[in-house]
């Protein structure tokens, strides 16, 4: 059996800090203010009369969008570990760099050709 005891006092400040996030939700519940109003109750967009329903559905165009700046963004992050250790690597990781340049420009135009970046 491993032993654990390190490992109590990150339980207790996790356990300590979960207990001060429910106590606050709590006592706001319980102490704050309910007068609700219809006025207070309607959705604010930008100071105009809120025309429709609230709730929308996205174009997907949206979210794809976001996941290809996530995807792209993480893949960019490969570069600065590569940088700092350039010159250990040599010609073998400056190579390395290009395959991986080279497929993540394969990438971009594929979805450059499959007209993911084109907003209509």
């Amino acid at each position: 059996m491993p032993n654990l005891e390190p490992y109590l006092p990150i339980v207790i400040l996790l356990l300590f800090s979960a207990g001060i996030a429910v106590l606050m939700v709590v006592l706001g519940h319980l102490f704050g203010p309910h007068r609700p109003t219809p006025r207070k109750l309607a959705p604010y967009e930008s100071g105009m009369r809120p025309i429709g329903p609230a709730m929308r559905r996205m174009p997907v165009r949206f979210y794809l969008v976001a996941v290809l700046f996530i995807l792209f963004d993480i893949e960019v992050i490969f570069f600065l570990p590569w940088a700092v250790s350039f010159r250990a690597l040599g010609v073998f990781g400056f190579i390395e760099m290009i395959v991986f340049i080279g497929i993540l420009l394969v990438g971009y135009v594929w979805i450059w050709k499959k007209g993911a970046l084109n907003w209509e």
